[in-house]
């Protein structure tokens, strides 16, 4: 694996400051959803009105994060699909998602056919179509729903003409010109710093990745061969179970009892590193949505779960109670947690580049402007979860983020700033890592282009600190 460049501050988006910008309001999502932004999100967005279909649905969800940079996972917990039935929930969602892993694809394919870019509803309204008539869709139905969508708003409705004459074109050429386009590019303000911290392969290979999407992953609360058997699944190197084509999840055998939660094999590893002991107390520091918190429970540890999110910490108590584990749930500001513990597991807030390829609206909905806010919380929340753990302790620092001033730099910075820890090489013993994913300083970095050939895995970086001797 080629290691990141030395000059590893190259990994940071271009042109932004690491100057404080004040601490985030809020605590963004344990799973990257909503890392990126971590803002005050306002009133939810006007919903369209009238029946809605799931293209309508995807129409509407690809205009609020492409026009008003919201993020999908946002737009759903905010009710976006809740009238549609789950099948069409569905439909709408992977639709969404669809478009957006194609975008620099469909407006290729419709660049030829227009004269300039329309409004943007109409531009999301042939995009969709383009996606779905390059990769199989009826001619038929999606031309005429296109048309119906474009007729549907007082504003666009001039256009129902453009928009059938043009997908009609898109049509004719179908999955052919589609296979020749390039795999599309991450935008500029991310994939130049990727480039200058791995190098051009690597980020082509992550890419790849992120257009092939993600399977689903799942951590067993007890014996995971017989989680394996129960749902078809691959058991993989590190222990976690994967399913290609999983349907339903609510459906899958074990889901009422409890016997397994959703969670990435690369998310799974940092509590695996952390390797707490029946009876620990263990600090969960970022907990929601619980998959870790879940983890050190059904490991037998004392574990406290803290996030600033009511509403994320509620979902926390969910999948507990779902699963049959328990924990102390703290609702509250990192920064001023106070306590003392046998180890901790700090998943901090982060970009969340890492997880783009189950999330591909997050390099469309933002530019990078919020990371050096990011990048000083997770500085701050790092020595003041030093200052917590007991004597003889340890720490797991661990972010979702394939930029290495969120990862290598933070912990290399963290020992300057505080010389009596060292990292614990001894954490990276683990079942299934490669040791060239082992970084210089001894942690552990993990990319979407690995694994290529099992799926892949999120992007991640994670190491253990221990207090010296």
């Amino acid at each position: 694996m080629p290691k990141p460049d030395q000059n590893r501050r190259s990994g940071k988006p271009q042109g932004k400051s690491r100057k404080p910008q004040g601490r985030p309001q809020g605590r963004p999502h344990g799973k990257p959803q909503q890392r990126a932004g971590d803002k005050p999100q306002g009133d939810a967005p006007e919903r369209p009105m009238g029946k809605l279909t799931p293209r309508g649905a995807a129409l509407y969800l690809l205009t609020q994060i492409l026009g008003e940079g919201r993020l999908l996972s946002e737009l759903l917990g905010q009710g976006a699909l809740d009238r549609l039935e789950p099948a069409d929930r569905a439909r709408a969602q992977r639709l969404t998602l669809e478009v957006l892993r194609n975008l620099e694809r469909a407006d290729r394919v419709l660049k030829k056919h227009l004269r300039k870019a329309p409004p943007l509803r109409v531009q999301n309204i042939l995009r969709i179509g383009a996606v779905e008539l390059c990769t199989g869709g009826d001619a038929h139905g999606v031309v005429n729903e296109a048309v119906a969508l474009t007729a549907a708003n007082k504003r666009t409705v001039g256009l129902k003409g453009l928009v059938n004459a043009v997908l009609r074109k898109v049509a004719g050429e179908g999955e052919a010109e589609w296979a020749k386009l390039r795999v599309p590019r991450l935008p500029r303000w991310l994939r130049d710093p990727l480039v200058m911290a791995y190098d051009a392969e690597a980020v082509n290979g992550m890419e790849r990745a992120h257009l092939a999407g993600a399977p689903l992953d799942l951590t067993a609360k007890g014996d995971v061969a017989a989680l394996a058997e129960a749902t078809g699944g691959t058991l993989l190197p590190t222990g976690s179970v994967r399913l290609e084509n999983p349907g339903q999840v609510s459906a899958l055998p074990g889901y009422e009892a409890g016997d397994w939660w959703v969670q990435d094999a690369a998310a799974a590893l940092p509590a695996k590193m952390l390797n707490v002991q029946k009876g620990e107390t263990v600090l969960d520091m970022c907990a929601a949505p619980g998959g870790k918190t879940m983890q050190m429970a059904a490991a037998g540890a004392d574990v406290t779960a803290l996030d600033l999110s009511e509403s994320r910490m509620a979902r926390v108590s969910e999948n507990l109670g779902r699963t049959g584990l328990t924990a102390n749930i703290v609702t509250g500001d990192a920064l001023e947690h106070q306590g003392q513990y046998d180890a901790i597991l700090l998943d901090a807030p982060c970009s969340a580049t890492g997880t783009i390829r189950r999330h591909p609206d997050l390099p469309l909905a933002k530019d990078g402007s919020e990371f050096g806010g990011l990048i000083d919380l997770q500085v701050q929340m790092i020595d003041h979860a030093l200052s917590l753990v007991k004597p003889g302790g340890r720490l797991v620092f661990c972010t979702c983020s394939l930029l290495p001033d969120e990862g290598e730099c933070q912990i290399e910075e963290a020992l300057e700033r505080n010389p009596e820890w060292e990292v614990d090489r001894e954490s990276l013993d683990l079942p299934g890592i490669d040791p060239s994913w082992i970084t210089e300083e001894g942690g552990l970095r993990l990319r979407p282009d690995y694994w290529g050939d099992m799926g892949g895995m999120d992007g991640f970086y994670m190491a253990c600190l221990r207090r010296k001797s």
